[in-house]
């Protein structure tokens, strides 16, 4: 990665958060073994890093994610009008499924959560906004996925990284290429404890004006929350959310646009 850079010291340091994000708090050594960065670049690297507010070192000298990310990604998601058309939307949907909803996009390989609206559930599942999804093993990344290009989802297939998280888990690319093909066949996702074992999902597209997806949602609850009985429900609950959000960006349904 660094041979292609032409600012390696910024590629390092973006590595170096990455790793943290990732794994959570790790010393210094850590940081050196896991990104094979000199030990003196290192240390320079993570003491500007720590003067900039991006990091700073817990009570065994850890090194962890700190405020200057929390108040440039606050910035960054107020900018998001999509999070804000979508908030009332999916606030009515968590009210009417009393479980926990999320917005995600894409960005090229990588799929986030830029929204949660939490539900008043006893049992909730753990998430936050800025999370990074798996495109194979997640409601959201499958649903994102099954409505790229053909090019774009081999693309995206190629490079991924295989893990068998859970039993459930689609970890094989032809069986993951049907399992896209079924999802846009349906109109909606369903992760079956893939990710974690005792977590659901049903997720379904955001499209624009264009016809282009670019958001998904989801209705995330424990595998006592969505079960047989009640997936299809809060599938069609979770397309009908996404159908009028996608509105509001101007998205016609094919009658609608036969119509006009």
């Amino acid at each position: 990665m660094l041979e292609s850079t032409k600012v390696p010291a910024l590629t390092r340091a973006i590595e170096i958060l990455d790793l943290i994000g990732r794994i959570g708090p790790c010393s210094a050594a850590t940081i050196i073994d896991e990104l094979a960065i000199p030990k003196s670049t290192a240390y320079l690297l993570l003491g500007e890093l720590k003067r900039q507010r991006f990091l700073s070192t817990d009570h065994r000298d850890n090194y962890c994610l700190w405020t200057r990310l929390v108040e440039l990604s606050g910035l960054a998601l107020a900018r998001m009008d999509l999070r804000e058309l979508a908030r009332p939307r999916l606030t009515q949907l968590m009210d009417d499924c009393g479980l926990l909803c999320h917005l995600g996009i894409i960005d090229h390989a990588n799929a986030y959560y830029i929204l949660k609206i939490e539900s008043s559930a006893t049992i909730s599942v753990r998430s936050h906004e800025g999370k990074n999804l798996s495109l194979y093993r997640s409601g959201i990344g499958k649903c994102l996925l099954a409505w790229q290009t053909e090019d774009v989802q081999n693309a995206i297939i190629g490079g991924l990284d295989w893990q068998q998280a859970t039993p459930t888990t689609i970890a094989h690319p032809g069986r993951l290429r049907e399992e896209l093909a079924r999802i846009r066949a349906r109109g909606w996702s369903f992760d079956n404890g893939e990710d974690y074992p005792d977590v659901r999902c049903v997720a379904a597209p955001v499209f624009n004006a264009s016809n282009q997806l670019v958001a998904a949602i989801s209705v995330v609850g424990t595998r006592l929350q969505i079960n047989d009985d009640n997936r299809d429900y809060l599938a069609g609950k979770a397309i009908a959310c996404a159908k009028d959000i996608s509105r509001l960006l101007g998205w016609k349904s094919p009658f609608e646009q036969h119509a006009s």
